[in-house]
């Protein structure tokens, strides 16, 4: 059982939002492993160690250190920089959406989420990745 549990996809969830972590873990955990960091210094940190995250599901608004900035210092770093990024934020407008993208961020989910688009969008990027 371990060893199937070792091979499924570890997503990272960063979010501020208890509520938010344990709605996106309880939809994610029946097919990928899951780790949560609450505040973008934690995430910088989980996005590097051994057992690193094969997507990160990153809120943008956050306390001290916001999403963008989390991304674009994830990019930076060799160790984290190919790891997918999803956005997974309130912040809808074209412009901000562009932000994320152009800071390297793979897709944008819109809270209030659908948690089955959250998962296609997520098995969709743990195949192609």
């Amino acid at each position: 059982m371990e060893d199937l549990q070792a091979k499924k996809p570890l997503v990272l969830i960063v979010d501020d939002s208890p509520l938010n972590i344990q709605v996106l873990g309880e939809a994610l955990r029946s097919e990928f492993r899951v780790k949560v960091a609450s505040n973008g210094a934690l995430a910088l940190r989980l996005a590097v160690e051994e057992d690193q995250p094969d997507l990160i599901l990153l809120d943008i608004m956050m306390p001290e250190m916001d999403g963008y900035e989390v991304c674009r210092r994830l990019k930076e770093d060799a160790k984290s920089k190919n790891v997918p990024v999803i956005f997974v934020t309130a912040k809808n407008t074209g412009e901000e959406m562009a932000r994320g993208f152009a800071l390297g961020a793979v897709d944008y989910i819109v809270k209030p989420f659908y948690t089955p688009v959250v998962l296609a969008r997520v098995r969709t990027m743990s195949i192609s990745s």
